[in-house]
């Protein structure tokens, strides 16, 4: 289960990160291209995931609602294609969330479960 949602995690973050970038710069720019550097803040955790770091997940499921507020918002707001792509958007905030959380809930059981065999 931890490697099944460490992965989702790190396809979720990866995918938000190209979603991102093309949103912004080919599929449906809204002419201020300084908009691309939105993605820059998801670059930051995808070390920690890659290197299994329990705090970045942790941290990471509370910066992702940021980008589910903009996608939230531009869903509702937004016209056409941004609209379905705000929606994706959302939709990767919400699978990077509960992997992050079910991924930081599996561990802490995992080394709680070997701490109480290790004791008894």
């Amino acid at each position: 289960m931890v490697v099944w949602t460490r992965a989702v995690a790190v396809g979720s973050l990866l995918g938000l990160i190209v979603l991102g970038l093309a949103w912004e710069l080919v599929l449906a720019p809204t002419g201020n291209r300084t908009l691309v550097l939105k993605v820059l803040p998801l670059a930051v955790p995808l070390v920690g995931l890659l290197k299994n770091r329990m705090y970045t997940y942790r941290w990471v499921s509370l910066m992702i609602w940021l980008y589910f507020i903009e996608g939230v918002i531009r869903a509702s707001g937004d016209r056409g294609l941004s609209a379905v792509l705000a929606g994706v958007e959302v939709a990767l905030c919400v699978s990077l969330f509960a992997a992050c959380a079910v991924h930081v809930r599996w561990r802490l059981y995992k080394a709680h479960a070997a701490a109480t065999a290790t004791s008894v």
